[in-house]
């Protein structure tokens, strides 16, 4: 897999995928507001400057609750990525239950792009894939 690494933080990777012509981000452990506003603004950067249209947002090793960051992520992240021409999110879940109701609390929150969760990273690249 032909991939280059663009971030490399204790709580997350980002790489992009030349392959699959996307971004994938590995988040972490624990997760707050903070850590997640700094971690999405540096992927729509990213995704702006590698001009994707799709990311693979894993939050498999996701280990904690991040609900204070939902809103804004729902109302003010997702359409910045989409007007940054992101039109395809695929999120694989976290196993850790309060991490995956933060996801849906943040996906309560969007409109665009479209969005599909997943709980494995097989799943989730093969519908990334399709679109």
């Amino acid at each position: 897999m032909a991939t280059q690494e663009l971030l490399s933080q204790p709580h997350l990777l980002i790489s992009y995928d030349y392959e699959n012509e996307w971004l994938y981000a590995d988040w972490i452990g624990d997760q707050d507001l903070q850590s997640v506003q700094e971690g999405c603004e540096q992927l729509l950067e990213f995704l702006k400057a590698e001009r994707c249209q799709k990311v693979l947002n894993d939050n498999s090793r996701v280990t904690s609750m991040w609900s204070d960051a939902a809103e804004w992520g729902g109302k003010v992240w997702f359409p910045a990525m989409a007007e940054g021409g992101l039109k395809y999110f695929a999120w694989v879940y976290s196993p850790n239950h309060y991490s995956r109701l933060s996801t849906d609390l943040m996906l309560g929150y969007t409109t665009s792009p479209i969005v599909a969760t997943f709980d494995d990273i097989g799943t989730a690249s093969a519908w990334l894939r399709q679109m």
